[in-house]
């Protein structure tokens, strides 16, 4: 058919919550862009949206969100909102709606996007799925409980939570017929005899739901667990979420522990209420979650999880007050105790707890929740992923191994594989609740359309064929556009426009957050060109888990759908930036001067490499002042101009307004702490930026560079012991990964070594492996070029540096070939002793250094190599004369103590 672009099939195992949403993702996505698609929905139950969570018929059992919250849609935040009030005329926003209307909802709202006719449609397979394998003329082949098979091209596992885990119980119960393990089962509780007692083990959220349910006269529950605590009820009132907490995902959990505490602390001042503090929180959970070191999860799996879930997974008001009555009236009963032994007593059973003590029942209802571990989960399909390398478990075998967008990581990297929700727990941490899901069901959507669009070249040319009939039906007309936060309009939804902007917010503050918004962004907007750039320059500059390329080609296609000409301009912008390339990134700054992120882009910062260097960059800057007036991040960028320029004073000026007017502003601090750096004020800076970095700090991403600014105070003042420590405490990996561990962690070291200050072997090996490996062997920019090649150098690389100088002197920028490849052979004549070629390829790179961007403080580290090298070489007259400059540009102890040693003679300075 014209116009139609054949895509395939895409089965979609499991049909609760999870698989409903991606199904009506993949059904939108594919018909808004001209698509012909068929999904699969795979499952035994009979009707659709119910899975284990909203199977239920009890209208006593609540959602634990309020309703508002609760849309599938996150293009359409109010869609559950306004469908139940077609059902409920007068309910609230702050309503909790019975668990069973709302699975009604869900296939109501995936029938809405099965609409019959057009060339996305949607069948259903009521059967199991219970074998996977790779189909050898690509997709996957799944073998089904019927017996049958299923040819699909893609495969997106929507499997929800594992059953509940039974090992805790003697094997005298799980053997009797008055276990009852799994409460959700199709008619388990039916089995409950009207006149007995019941024992539940477990206290959260399901013993709850189970207590309403078999609470009646006559009848005592008893409900038992290890620490004998309940979920939290939900406030009766919603309160406004405070600021997010000063976080990052650079601490250890003892540190977290504290900032934690300490914002629920100024929570509980500011709004009576401790509930916001954790609700704040949300966003930042996954990073959070990633950052911790493997051992620190452990432990809050161990030491935390249950105080966590209580107060973070809370009762709705309703289920609160009926617990509590039947506590008080004596039907429920709660305790902390461990199982230990069941035996016969008459008709029922007499169930021992580890403290010696008893009850008799007639039943034992398992409400202790799922297995955890996707090893022993007993899914066949899980079971035959992980046997044939499809799949591998997540961290601390927490469900599966996933990408940034939901696909399977395992030993076939290209297998069409997905999944959502519950078994991404060990990658994200908080993962199984709607607002999470809903995201990641647009995420997967797109991920699975997009992979399948581009899996033949043939296939990327229809892809492109028809991008005007791809626009959201539900974005606003274009006089009605959303704006950025300077006024620059958005073509998307308000809730992608609202995301984007947060994350602009955090890169334009160098806070956290920044990724997950714009993750978030088109998510809930999958056609969002701005946003899909944005993340690609994320995941170039930053190293965030973006696939670069694919996020570029979506923007790119999507940008021809309705945007403006600064639109078009900017995507055309970011896809030259990833290429090497600066001109049209500086044409559409000329053009559009209040695109801030495009003016990140092309400033050497703390967040960026820049694009421009030296005095390119400050007429950049300083033309731009009519466009910004006296707003707080102009000013940030304008006083690192001036101390770029030697302007100390005015570069000190400008960076106390901006913190003034914004203290989270990470430039301005980043402007301030070079300041003090090239001045030689050492314990003045360190001081303050110690000060900053505990009270603001705790939430910029940067947080690493922070760190690293304070050790080369520590440095230039001879406190080598601080140094080393610094380092240990804030700059080792895994500590800091990626890109920070590269550019501040990696240089450290180089620098230790040649200042004599670590004793022994450097740890840079450890550096290397926290590094992607292709910004060692193909940087994405010189910037990070010349920080691969100082921490090759401090790992003793010399193979690494041949293999970086090979691809510099290959590659189109001048930067590269002029730069870059010299240090790289330079590094090498170092470590092999060979002084004499080292120090002519440094004495010509020290004064050529700017077209690499960054700081002159930064590219410092070529000048110390230079010094070590003449040092070593006997030359001290010469490492003198250099001393000497820079003693009378910039007085240190250090410099001066090394100047004292290479003559015996005191030279004067000032001080």
């Amino acid at each position: 058919m014209a116009g139609v672009h054949p895509l395939g099939t895409v089965a979609v195992v499991g049909a609760g919550a999870a698989g409903t949403m991606t199904a009506a993702r993949l059904l939108d996505t594919a018909r808004s862009a001209g698509h012909r698609l068929e999904a699969v929905l795979i499952d035994p139950a009979a009707r659709n949206g119910r899975g284990v969570a909203y199977s239920t018929t009890d209208p006593r059992h609540l959602l634990n969100v309020p309703a508002e919250r609760m849309s599938a849609d996150p293009a359409r935040p109010d869609d559950f909102l306004d469908w139940l009030r077609e059902r409920e005329p007068h309910c609230t926003p702050g309503h909790f709606a019975p668990r069973a209307l709302y699975g009604a909802y869900l296939a109501d709202h995936l029938e809405r996007s099965a609409t019959p006719g057009g060339d996305a449609r949607l069948r259903r397979l009521r059967d199991r799925a219970v074998h996977a394998a790779p189909h050898p003329g690509g997709g996957m082949i799944l073998r089904l409980a019927s017996g049958g098979e299923l040819h699909a091209d893609a495969v997106v596992l929507a499997t929800g939570v594992h059953t509940p885990r039974t090992d805790w119980a003697p094997g005298a119960l799980r053997a009797s017929d008055a276990f009852v393990a799994d409460p959700w089962a199709p008619g388990a509780l039916a089995r409950v005899p009207e006149d007995v007692d019941v024992l539940l083990v477990g206290t959260g959220l399901t013993m709850a739901d189970i207590a309403v349910t078999l609470n009646r006269p006559g009848r005592t529950v008893h409900a038992v667990s290890r620490h004998g605590v309940l979920p939290q009820p939900h406030a009766a009132t919603s309160t406004p979420l405070p600021a997010p907490p000063s976080l990052t995902g650079t601490e250890d959990l003892a540190a977290l522990r504290t900032a934690v505490l300490r914002h629920v602390g100024r929570a509980r001042r500011a709004h009576g209420d401790w509930r916001p503090a954790l609700d704040s929180l949300r966003p930042l959970l996954p990073v959070l979650w990633q950052r911790l070191p493997e051992a620190d999860r452990t432990r809050f799996l161990r030491q935390d999880l249950r105080v966590w879930e209580v107060h973070r997974h809370r009762m709705p008001g309703a289920t609160a007050a009926r617990i509590t009555a039947a506590r008080r009236d004596g039907r429920l009963t709660v305790r902390a105790g461990e199982v230990t032994s069941v035996k016969p007593d008459g008709a029922r059973m007499r169930v021992e707890f580890a403290d010696g003590t008893a009850v008799t029942v007639g039943v034992v209802v398992n409400c202790t929740g799922p297995h955890d571990d996707v090893r022993r989960a007993g899914d066949p399909l899980l079971d035959s992923l992980l046997e044939a390398g499809l799949a591998r478990p997540g961290p601390l075998n927490l469900g599966l191994g996933t990408a940034a967008d939901g696909r399977l990581r395992g030993d076939h990297p290209d297998a069409p594989l997905w999944t959502l929700g519950a078994p991404r727990r060990g990658e994200l941490w908080e993962t199984t609740a709607v607002p999470e899901i809903r995201v990641q069901a647009a995420e997967v959507a797109a991920a699975v359309t997009d992979a399948l669009t581009h899996r033949r070249p043939e296939d990327r040319m229809l892809a492109d064929r028809r991008p005007e009939d791809r626009r959201p039906a539900d974005r606003m007309p274009a006089d009605r556009m959303p704006a950025d936060r300077y006024g620059l309009r958005l073509t998307t939804t308000s809730e992608a426009a609202a995301a984007y902007n947060r994350g602009l917010d955090a890169v334009l503050r160098v806070q956290c957050g920044a990724e997950q918004s714009m993750r978030e962004a088109v998510a809930a907007d999958p056609r969002f060109a701005v946003g899909h750039a944005a993340l690609a320059l994320l995941g170039h500059e930053w190293g965030a888990d973006v696939d670069v390329p694919r996020a570029l080609r979506i923007a790119e296609s999507a940008v021809r759908q309705g945007c403006d000409e600064r639109e078009r301009s900017f995507v055309a912008a970011a896809a030259s930036v990833v290429d090497g390339r600066t001109s049209a990134l500086l044409r559409h700054i000329e053009e559009h001067p209040r695109d801030a992120l495009a003016v990140s882009l092309a400033v050497p910062t703390i967040a960026f490499g820049g694009v421009t260097c030296g005095e390119q960059t400050w007429d950049l800057v300083e033309r731009l002042a009519p466009a910004y007036g006296d707003d707080w991040w102009y000013l940030s960028q304008l006083a690192f101009v001036r101390q770029e320029q030697e302007r100390w004073d005015e570069a000190e000026d400008l960076s106390g307004r901006a913190l003034a007017a914004e203290p989270g502003s990470g430039h301005a601090v980043h402007a301030r702490a070079h300041v003090h750096y090239e001045t030689g004020r050492h314990q003045e800076g360190l001081r303050r930026l110690d000060h900053w970095i505990d009270a603001e700090g705790r939430r910029a991403n940067q947080r690493a560079h922070f760190s690293w600014h304070a050790a080369l105070h520590e440095l230039m003042t001879g406190d080598l012991a601080a140094v080393r420590a610094r380092y240990r405490d804030q700059l080792a990996p895994p500590r800091v990964t990626g890109t920070r561990a590269l550019v501040d962690s990696g240089s450290l070291l180089w620098r230790c070594r040649m200042t004599h200050t670590w004793a022994g072997p450097l740890p840079a090996r450890e550096v290397l492996a926290v590094t992607p490996a292709s910004w060692l062997t193909r940087p994405p920019t010189a910037f990070v070029a010349l920080h691969a090649a100082v921490t090759l150098a401090a790992a003793a690389d010399g193979p690494g540096l041949l293999r970086l100088r090979r691809h510099a002197l290959s590659h189109s920028s001048a930067a590269f070939r002029d730069i870059v490849a010299p240090l790289c052979a330079a590094l090498t004549e170092v470590l092999e002793e060979n002084w004499e070629p080292a120090i002519r390829l440094l004495h010509d790179l020290v004064p050529r250094l700017a077209p690499l961007g960054g700081s002159a403080a930064q590219r410092e580290v070529v000048e110390e190599t230079l010094l070590y090298t003449l040092v070593a070489a006997g030359l001290h007259a010469e490492a003198a004369n250099l001393l000497d400059a820079r003693l009378d540009r910039r007085p240190a102890p250090l410099d001066r103590t090394r100047r004292e040693r290479l003559t015996g003679a005191r030279r004067p300075h000032s001080t």
